[in-house]
């Protein structure tokens, strides 16, 4: 049990000290750059899912 409590103990330690956390201002347009990003990303994955779909059902109706 000792060793959890070090352990949390010196994590605390190392984000209180050794971490360079970023501004305000860096976070908030860091987190907009990524809120577009995935927007972006999802559009895409949408847009493959979708011809993938109706390449597979005309696929399957030629089949029949």
């Amino acid at each position: 049990m000792a060793g959890i409590v070090n352990y949390i103990k010196e994590s605390f330690d190392e984000l209180k000290n050794n971490v360079s956390w970023p501004t305000w201002t860096e976070a908030q347009s860091l987190t907009i750059l990524v809120a577009v990003f995935s927007i972006i990303f999802s559009l895409a994955i949408w847009g493959v899912d979708s011809v993938f779909s109706r390449v597979i059902k005309s696929f399957f109706s030629w089949i029949n």
